[in-house]
């Protein structure tokens, strides 16, 4: 998605578009100037959901869209955007943090923001957890991305946040799933059903309903 996409997205749904015009530019002629203009963006664009925001943006906001307009326009390129981007991480609050991950597969930084991530799926807020397996989750060694997609599971975030999670899905991740799902079975609980379908794909089938009956037995 292009940054002429994200702003054809919240055309009409700006609270100030004439501040978020201003801004851009700003931003593009002082890089300096979003440390200040990026807290600001929900007080002025808002925080309601983008309408009729299409599958890539499902689940936006107004605001999130916005700050992602802004990381874009910096005329910064790899390690220097990195760094900005880190910046706005570090001191920003749950949705500003939110905003830099969604902008990181549009920066172009190669893995350069996967300490980013890390961070993110350290946390228990599912916010941020959802939005790090968006699609830069692809940088990810494998090991870091299951247990994240484990973390959803334990978080009770739907799998479906998960960008290229049926592609990357794989025989390790399975048996994860079958431990956790055999753990909170014995302890009378179960998994959520989107991670039951996931295993159930993965396996062939999974757990059978006659082990359960035996167990029962």
């Amino acid at each position: 998605m292009t940054g002429e996409d994200l702003q054809a997205a919240l055309d009409g749904a700006v609270v100030n578009p004439t501040w978020l015009a201003d801004a851009l530019a700003r931003v593009q002629a002082s890089p300096a100037a979003i440390a200040g203009l990026f807290p600001a963006v929900g007080r002025h664009c808002g925080r309601g959901p983008l309408p009729d925001p299409g599958q890539e943006l499902d689940g936006w906001t107004v605001d999130d869209a916005a700050r992602v307009l802004l990381l874009t326009a910096l005329p910064l390129r790899r390690t220097a955007l990195a760094d900005a981007a880190g910046a706005l991480y570090r001191y920003g609050d749950a949705a500003e943090k939110r905003a830099v991950l969604r902008a990181l597969p549009r920066l172009g930084i190669g893995n350069d923001g996967v300490e980013l991530l890390r961070d993110a799926i350290r946390t228990n807020d599912p916010r941020l957890v959802a939005a790090a397996l968006g699609p830069y989750a692809s940088q990810l060694d494998d090991a870091m991305w299951r247990q994240a997609v484990l973390k959803c599971v334990f978080m009770e975030i739907p799998l479906s946040t998960v960008t290229g999670l049926t592609g990357r899905a794989d025989g390790e991740l399975a048996r994860m799933l079958a431990a956790l799902a055999t753990e909170r079975h014995a302890a009378g609980r179960t998994i959520p059903a989107d991670a039951t379908a996931l295993l159930t794909k993965l396996t062939g089938g999974w757990p059978a309903e006659s082990d359960h009956e035996k167990e029962a037995d």
